[in-house]
């Protein structure tokens, strides 16, 4: 269970399954926090893209601009409390703010069963939280914030220091072009892509090696045209950003796109 033999495990995942109390005791309490990460996120989400700071103003009803108090501050739960509206203005909260909260409490509880409580897990946990923030950023703008982006290459070094096991430099470096390289070449010639994708993808190619990131943008892809098609049938919007669908295939590609890769190569092999 506890750190040996050069492994950065603090709790190793397999030992969740030997005691369910304690499992359950963990996996609540890695709900919790992330659930309180996706508060924040929320407000970076908001914030960033009106180049507002992230704390020096307090949080603050987006119609009346009422300062929220603490207590109305309970991650979902303050949302439920209040069924959704202002406890001043009475108007009508998106339940964006509790979906992103809730979905990043289960990133975390995925991502603590995945990788344990290790230098991955927390590592992998900035790269997921900066995941949300530019999937859901680019959904409301189209855009995609630089800052955002390089900081997931950012963490391709200490993914690489600190994480067993992980992707060798050489994969990062082939990683960081196999899908940005092709995906310029797209922006260049039809404006089907915009910059923001190809430096997200050589930023999380770093970040997850070529095996991962091939898998990732396959996932994205199959997710983006899915989704088109829904959105396209059921709702008036014309246009939607690619950027989701490739922060949700970055998020399956940390999780198991290495073993997706393999488990591809195994199926082309001669039998």
């Amino acid at each position: 269970m506890l750190l040996s033999q050069g492994q950065y495990y603090i709790l190793r995942p397999d030992y969740l399954f030997d005691s369910p109390i304690i499992a359950a005791i963990i996996i609540v309490m890695t709900f919790i926090f992330g659930a309180c990460i996706g508060s924040f996120l929320n407000v970076c989400i908001i914030r960033i893209p009106l180049g507002e700071s992230l704390v020096k103003k307090s949080s603050h009803c987006m119609t009346c601009g009422e300062p929220i108090k603490w207590y109305d501050l309970i991650p979902i739960l303050s949302w439920v409390i209040l069924g959704g509206k202002c406890r001043g203005c009475k108007e009508k909260i998106s339940g964006r703010y509790a979906l992103v909260e809730s979905l990043t409490g289960i990133i975390a509880v995925t991502t603590l069963l995945r990788f344990g409580i290790s230098a991955g897990f927390f590592i992998n946990m900035i790269y997921f939280s900066l995941l949300v923030v530019i999937g859901f950023t680019d959904w409301d703008t189209q855009e995609m914030m630089i800052v955002e982006l390089l900081a997931v290459g950012i963490l391709a070094v200490p993914a690489f220091l600190f994480i067993p096991d992980s992707a060798t430099l050489i994969e990062r470096l082939i990683g960081a072009a196999v899908i940005s390289i092709p995906f310029l070449i797209i922006a260049l010639i039809t404006k089907g892509i915009g910059m923001g994708d190809v430096i997200l993808m050589a930023c999380a190619g770093a970040f997850l090696g070529y095996k991962a990131v091939i898998a990732a943008v396959f996932i994205g892809i199959v997710s983006a045209a899915i989704a088109g098609i829904i959105i396209k049938f059921t709702t008036k919007i014309s246009k939607i950003a690619f950027g989701p669908w490739l922060c949700i295939g970055l998020y399956f590609g940390a999780m198991f796109g290495t073993e997706m890769f393999n488990w591809y190569l195994t199926l082309l092999k001669p039998n």
